[in-house]
């Protein structure tokens, strides 16, 4: 009798997985893999090792993935939660759910409906950021915590968060970091805000990716910020998205 292999690993045995840089600093397309819940579990690690290196994963054509398969593959990596069914990833820089405690850990995306141009996403490094900071910069925000809120909550987090599996050091701000804690003078949280946040979103820390249907897109939560491009008028765009529990995101300096 003739073992049967299932459909998901024909394209990682029959060949090795190539990973192509997307841009310098930050975004990698791998191919070719048919990502679902029945990865072997080395491929699932080789993944988890290219997140941590290129922060975003790009994985083309996976239009085999309904809502229940990607909840599959992303239980594979981690603690996922609702997808909700909107799935609009919103027209600000942002870290996904950063007003809360435990921001998640990751997000998944997949293209589900697509407008007939624009809509792109484009994702930035907070890690590379903080790296091309001049050092009395960095050592200025490694002591800072900001304020972020959100009608769905509110969360206290350092400016700098130290990631739990890499140590890499990263730049915890984006559209829900609304003040410095401690500084009265609403202009002086606001400038110092705009100043780490510049840095963050300067090209070279970005990748800007154009969707295809059946895409799917695994960023790092915790050393990335995201945003839409809205150039798309009034056209549906819809992206399927699931994400990963996270942590407390910890400081490089303990307050107190």
């Amino acid at each position: 009798m003739t073992s049967q292999v299932p459909e998901s690993l024909h394209a990682v045995l029959d060949r090795p997985l190539t990973v192509r840089p997307v841009a310098g600093r930050v975004g990698a397309e791998i191919c070719p893999v048919r990502l679902s819940g029945d990865l072997p579990e080395d491929v699932v690690a080789r993944l988890r090792g290219e997140l941590h290196r290129h922060k975003v994963l790009f994985f083309r054509g996976q239009h085999h993935l309904d809502e229940a398969g990607l909840l599959a593959f992303a239980r594979r990596l981690g603690d996922p939660g609702r997808v909700p069914s909107s799935g609009q990833d919103g027209g600000a820089w942002h870290t996904d759910a950063s007003y809360t405690e435990r921001p998640p850990r990751a997000t998944l995306l997949q293209a589900v409906e697509l407008p007939s141009r624009g809509g792109d996403t484009v994702w930035a490094n907070t890690a590379a950021a903080y790296d091309a900071l001049p050092v009395e910069l960095r050592d200025l925000a490694d002591r800072l915590w900001a304020h972020h809120a959100d009608p769905s909550g509110r969360a206290d987090h350092p400016v700098v968060r130290l990631h739990p599996e890499t140590g890499e050091r990263s730049l915890l701000l984006g559209g829900f970091a609304r003040s410095i804690v401690g500084l009265s003078a609403e202009a002086d949280s606001e400038a110092l805000i705009r100043l780490f946040q510049d840095h963050v979103t300067r090209l070279e820390n970005t990748v800007r990716w154009r969707w295809e249907a059946g895409d799917v897109a695994l960023a790092d939560n915790r050393s990335t910020q995201y945003r839409v491009v809205r150039d798309f008028g009034d056209e549906p765009r819809h992206l399927r998205r699931v994400t990963l529990a996270g942590e407390v995101p910890v400081p490089v300096v303990r307050r107190g």
